[in-house]
């Protein structure tokens, strides 16, 4: 083992990790693919956006999450009447007091679902900005801390755009990874129809790990073993991206960083102490396609999205993996 990471911690995450995926499996069946993904992206302090059609199972995935964890949850439906201080919070004055009291919104939780985010306005939508980055919220020039850990799990339609405002890129950027949640296998949803008709509150889930297993875990993740010739991988993953013609502009600083960190929490979740290349081919197109757009005009996002995970395959495996 390397000299960053004891052994015993090592061991410890992959344990607390491999009970957390049982108890999210009883309910989110046939898709530990995604959770192993969702996980990845709670290690490593991120956040994530799955875009798929309603009822694929990804409130239930955020609930499960929470609830075996121990966690805090909070669900924001988002619409287009849906202001900033309806996330945040506002403060309101208390004429007992005669002064401001700082009323906390829905952000202030462990894991909050930001439920189609893309039905809200520009501006409430931005107002994810801060504490997503930063873990705080900035309120009437006072700054508060929201819980820890967090995690923002925001979904959206990426077929109906009726009534939408597609996500800017300095808010995809936030996101760690973009996910897909896709239908179940026959054998998995024949499964989920023999099960009792039930919604996510009357579910039988008890924590798991703690809350301060996981930001134990978290701390753990940087620590994590990069050889200079993985760094390297990446690096030249990432460069090429910056010289590709089709894109508008290849991927900055932030997803190069992004890219090395779920690296590190996915090699940490195989209950590695160091990376190895197929880590980062394993979480690279999550990690990177929703960072990149192309310079031709699409109005189907989906095929947009097919060319650029296209592109992006090309340009890897024009790469030698080190040995």
């Amino acid at each position: 083992m390397s000299d960053f990471v004891q052994a015993t911690h090592v061991a410890e995450a992959k344990s607390a990790m491999e009970r957390l995926k049982g108890s999210i499996r009883q309910y989110v069946r046939g898709k530990d693919d995604v959770i192993d993904k969702v996980i990845t992206c709670l290690l490593a302090s991120g956040h994530v956006l799955i875009e798929d059609l309603p009822g694929v199972g990804k409130t239930t995935l955020a609930y499960c999450v929470a609830k075996s964890i121990d966690l805090s949850f909070k669900r924001i439906q988002f619409t287009s009447d849906l202001l900033p201080t309806d996330v945040t919070g506002i403060s309101i004055y208390d004429e007992k007091t005669q002064e401001f009291i700082f009323k906390p919104g829905p952000v202030f939780a462990n894991i909050v679902l930001a439920d189609e985010i893309n039905r809200a306005t520009p501006k409430t939508q931005s107002s994810l900005l801060e504490v997503m980055d930063r873990g705080k919220v900035s309120v009437d020039g006072r700054t508060e801390t929201v819980g820890a850990p967090f995690m923002v799990f925001a979904t959206q339609n990426p077929v109906d755009y009726e009534g939408t405002f597609p996500l800017p890129e300095s808010q995809m950027d936030r996101f760690l990874m973009r996910l897909q949640m896709g239908y179940p296998e026959a054998a998995d949803e024949i499964e989920i129809l023999k099960g009792a008709r039930h919604n996510y509150d009357s579910f039988a889930l008890s924590p798991v790990v703690s809350a301060r297993e996981v930001s134990r875990i978290q701390q753990i993740v940087p620590q994590v073993f990069v050889e200079d010739s993985v760094l390297d991988y990446m690096l030249k993953i990432v460069a090429a991206t910056r010289t590709e013609s089709e894109f508008k502009a290849g991927i900055s600083v932030r997803g190069c960083l992004a890219l090395k960190l779920a690296a590190q929490a996915t090699a940490l979740l195989c209950g590695r102490d160091f990376v190895v290349p197929d880590d980062v081919t394993r979480i690279v197109h999550e990690v990177l396609v929703h960072r990149l757009s192309l310079r031709r005009a699409f109005t189907d996002t989906l095929e947009e999205r097919r060319v650029v995970t296209a592109i992006l395959r090309r340009i890897i495996a024009a790469i030698p993996e080190p040995v």
